[in-house]
């Protein structure tokens, strides 16, 4: 494999970066700064919040570019933007659908913090996780002292069988993806981890043929497609094994390392 025309990797965080334990690995933080060397830039591309992510990755956090909220937020050389919002009335009908369906826990998303209206004690410590910032409110659909980047839903049992048949009356006006095994995002139409990449790829003048992504699940389809080097993991979803052009070794056995070593000594 030839790599020698890399100039932007992007990566998303659980079960592809992140070890089963949620952290990342000392191997990677060595090879960034390799990558550094290299005038490589390194993306991390997730659903999680904003300030999870930079929690994960902050000793390199002034050297990376974040996609977060699967695109509806971008940090690049520093600054942060806000790409696409949901608006009141897109999250007021998010909402009133969601109540009614049994075992879903609903969490709304925030530039500055995200808001659950339970205190379940359960879902919190798996909320926990993912949001570094989180509030439990009375209302939901009251909160307004925010910028809203997308609802993420999670089911303990699994998001596409119990949460996703309930909400095809969403999918004309707004984005609904299965983003994980328990979890499923609601975001604006134009939002997804692709169209943030598309715009960073486009500021930084590098084309698909000098990207290399990796990603193991479905909100990272369009991400995928905007690389040459396209990577599922061994513990992908099925679409993403479709989608990749390539696969490498699951989050526990360190597949984006092995990969990015090869590029190192290649």
């Amino acid at each position: 494999m030839n790599f020698s025309k890399v100039k932007l990797i992007v990566s998303d965080m659980d079960g592809t970066l992140l070890n089963p334990k949620s952290e990342v690995s000392p191997r990677f933080f060595n090879q960034f700064n390799e990558l550094k060397k290299r005038n490589i830039h390194f993306v991390a591309a997730s659903g999680r919040q904003y300030q999870s992510i930079l929690e994960k990755l902050y000793t390199i956090k002034d050297d990376i570019s974040i996609i977060a909220e699967n695109g509806g937020m971008m940090k690049y050389d520093n600054k942060e933007h806000i790409l696409l919002k949901l608006t009141s009335e897109n999250i007021t009908r998010s909402v009133e659908i969601l109540r009614q369906i049994d075992g879903a826990y609903i969490v709304l998303c925030g530039r500055k913090s995200a808001y659950i209206e339970t205190s379940n004690p359960d879902f919190v410590s798996k909320l926990s996780k993912y949001y570094s910032e989180f509030q439990i409110v009375e209302d939901l659909t009251k909160v307004t002292d925010d910028d809203f980047l997308k609802i993420a839903i999670f089911h303990f049992e699994c998001s596409e069988k119990n949460i996703l048949p309930h909400l095809s009356t969403l999918k004309n006006d707004m984005q609904i993806i299965v983003s994980g095994q328990n979890w499923l995002d609601i975001s604006h139409a134009d939002a997804n981890k692709g169209y943030a990449l598309s715009i960073l790829q486009e500021k930084l003048g590098v084309t698909k043929e000098e990207t290399m992504a990796f990603g193991d699940y479905n909100n990272d389809l369009q991400m995928l497609e905007l690389a040459h080097f396209s990577y599922a993991m061994e513990n992908a979803h099925t679409e993403v094994k479709k989608t990749a052009r390539f696969q490498t070794k699951s989050n526990s056995e360190e597949g984006v390392e092995l990969i990015l070593e090869q590029l190192i000594t290649g």
